[in-house]
């Protein structure tokens, strides 16, 4: 055989097998193994990435992301409360209220509504002998305080009428409902709207509620019917416009917003759904004195403007970095970013790598670090301090920007180095608390107002349209606002159906 292939013939009856042996391979050039391996590392790179990234995602939640915390999984709440419970009991610490605590029990009552004398004991507590002879041994007390029985008046109204001299008849008006008509007073109406309300519970339960609560039956209709008219009377008393005149004289403002689900959405000219998911928008005061909701039909900066408040406003602003919010950056007089916000994002990069991206966790102990000290000094923060974490701040966004700057990503940048651009163009706006003491260092009282209407979708699970959202938002703003007024809710309800709702006025602060 020739060109190196021998063979044999292997005879079986008229089959003729051949066996060939192939010429051994040639060994690969050292440039070509240099090739294979640069590309299997680009490869690995590449790969380990994407991985990263895919990590990155599933462990986002809301202790290292802007993902609500009624999305967490199961694994990330009982994280949550790992942290929140991460100091350990001491083993001599009783369960309860440790000494010294003010506890919230009742105190006695100076001017009791009553006094009544009750018999005097029959027979003795500890021998069990008569006491109708016993000498007299003074008196104590106790006080109870209870409500008292809950009855449905039907009351029947005559009403005078009165013909004036044209011969045009006038007849007296009732106090509630209309003439010639059977219906349920303003008291019935506020129980009503209560658990709905300020209660969250759904109009059908909140129907059953009155019957079994206060024995009186009404229908979900009803309920339905009474939150609408309330909605309708507070908009017909200029509560919104004294609402939002109040806000704008306000010299630090909290916002937010948060997605709410909406079954028919408004149509443009041609019919058609209008585009955008709907959401509740929150703007507050921080210590809660007044708290504003608003719908808007979508996310947009249009949308924002629209609910008429922060569109003019030139106090300050603490808020999240959503973009629709840089519209009003220019008229402010300054912008707060959300510490919270910024301290989730760091921890998320920071589990990436607990050692490539330690720069995110230096940026974490800055705001804390200032907010401390923002809360035991009440007139200014020492300069000296000050500078110091500044320093600090930016000192570990450069490094952050740069161990990040050609660090491989599955897609785009690396979020390291995203996140530390943004600290870099926003250092001012992350320190504006420091420089007025007056400003809150996080978001948080915008986050916990937007944790009714959360909590209302969560037991809902949807409104019919953006119009029965604007109620709902209407009726919160009242009654949260009138709540942080030592206003009890019934009674805010009761005046607002009776023509005389609470109405905030302009601070002259």
């Amino acid at each position: 055989m020739s060109d190196g292939v021998s063979g044999s013939l292997l005879g079986r009856r008229s089959s003729i097998i051949w066996v060939v042996s192939a010429p051994e391979p040639s060994q690969p050039s050292y440039e070509e193994l240099a090739a294979l391996v640069v590309g299997l590392a680009t490869r690995v790179e590449v790969l380990e990435a994407k991985n990263a990234e895919l990590r990155r995602r599933l462990g986002m939640d809301s202790r290292n992301s802007s993902t609500p915390p009624s999305k967490d999984s199961i694994g990330a709440k009982a994280a949550r409360r790992a942290d929140r419970s991460s100091r350990e009991r001491s083993k001599g610490r009783k369960p309860g209220g440790q000494p010294g605590r003010k506890g919230s029990g009742l105190a006695p009552a100076l001017t009791p509504d009553r006094r009544q004398t009750l018999p005097p004991p029959s027979q003795c507590s500890g021998c069990g002998g008569d006491l109708s002879d016993a000498a007299d041994a003074g008196m104590s007390w106790a006080q109870v305080w209870d409500i008292l029985p809950i009855m449905l008046e039907k009351v029947h109204y005559l009403l005078p009428r009165r013909r004036c001299r044209r011969g045009h008849t006038t007849t007296a008006a009732p106090p509630f409902g209309a003439v010639g008509s059977v219906s349920y007073g303003p008291r019935v109406n506020a129980a009503a709207i209560l658990p709905a309300s300020e209660g969250d519970v759904p109009i059908e339960r909140s129907a059953m509620l009155m019957a079994s609560l206060l024995g009186t039956p009404v229908s979900s209709g009803f309920v339905a019917r009474s939150l609408q008219r309330f909605a309708q009377r507070l908009a017909t008393s200029g509560f919104d416009d004294a609402m939002k005149t109040a806000l704008r004289d306000e010299d630090v403002l909290c916002a937010d917003e948060t997605p709410t689900n909406v079954i028919r959405h408004d149509t443009d000219t041609h019919g058609e759904p209008v585009a955008g998911c709907p959401h509740a928008v929150t703007v507050r005061t921080p210590d809660a004195r007044l708290v504003y909701y608003a719908p808007i039909g979508s996310r947009s900066k249009t949308a924002l403007a629209a609910v008429g408040i922060l569109d003019g406003y030139a106090g300050h602003l603490v808020r999240d970095d959503y973009a629709g919010y840089h519209q009003f950056d220019a008229q402010l007089a300054g912008v707060q970013q959300c510490a919270a916000h910024l301290i989730r994002h760091c921890k998320g990069v920071l589990e990436l790598h607990p050692t490539q991206q330690k720069w995110a966790g230096e940026v974490i102990t800055v705001p804390r670090e200032a907010a401390a000290a923002h809360a035991n000094d009440c007139d200014h923060l020492d300069p000296a301090l000050l500078a110091d974490l500044r320093t600090r701040y930016d000192t570990a966004v450069a490094w952050g920007i740069t161990t990040n700057r050609h660090r491989t990503w599955a897609k785009g940048n690396h979020p390291g180095y995203t996140l530390a651009k943004r600290l870099a163009a926003k250092a001012d706006q992350v320190f504006t608390f420091t420089r007025n003491l007056a400003v809150p260092w996080t978001n948080n009282a915008s986050e916990q107002a937007l944790k009714s209407p959360k909590r209302h979708q969560a037991v809902s699970g949807y409104r019919h349209t953006l119009t029965t959202l604007a109620d709902y938002c209407r009726i919160r703003s009242y009654l949260v606002s009138t709540r942080n007024h030592d206003i009890r809710a019934i009674d805010a309800i009761h005046t607002a159906l009776t023509g005389k709702p609470w109405l905030p006025t302009v601070s002259t602060a």
